[in-house]
């Protein structure tokens, strides 16, 4: 029996190689797109604030997106979470900061588009794209796990999405 409020251990792959943590996390993209044009909900001097930040997390965020997937190198990229055959673990650049750099920089981006749009709509649905992000990394983790023996210290020694704290 779990504890009460815990998520489950053993969550669904989705596919084979994960393609339906894909397809939900496009969707949820799409909807906090649009959600971004409902805003602005609120206004000044909140709304200069607000976009002055979201800007900076936005670009941050993209920043971070390019950074992991490059350091990927085309060996290890896929778009799925499923390992590639014939990857390596990466635990260098960014991913000597965070486990899943690519998942960070979206939750950021997501967050600051929220608030460059000034959107209370588009600000719940990034942070239900951050618990989703948790939710996905965890079931890949279980994939790496399983594909690289070094896994399990590179995860006790880096954190998982936010650099020194999660």
């Amino acid at each position: 029996m779990r504890a009460r409020g815990r998520l489950p251990e053993r969550l669904p792959d989705l596919g084979p190689r994960g393609e339906g943590w894909v397809v939900i996390q496009f969707v949820l993209f799409g909807l906090l797109g649009l959600a971004g044009m409902l805003g602005p909900d609120w206004g000044e001097p909140w709304l200069a604030v607000g976009r002055a930040l979201g800007a900076v997390l936005l670009a941050a965020g993209l920043l971070l997106v390019v950074l992991g997937l490059v350091q990927l190198r085309p060996a290890n990229l896929a778009a799925v979470p499923h390992p590639r055959p014939g990857g390596w673990l990466v635990e260098t650049g960014v991913y000597a900061l965070v486990r899943h750099p690519v998942y960070s920089g979206l939750i950021a981006a997501a967050i600051g588009w929220s608030l460059l749009r000034a959107s209370v709509a588009a600000l719940a649905l990034a942070l239900v794209l951050a618990l989703f992000f948790d939710l996905k990394a965890r079931r890949e983790e279980r994939w790496l796990a399983a594909a690289y023996p070094a896994y399990a210290d590179y995860r006790r020694r880096v954190r998982k999405l936010v650099p020194f704290l999660y």
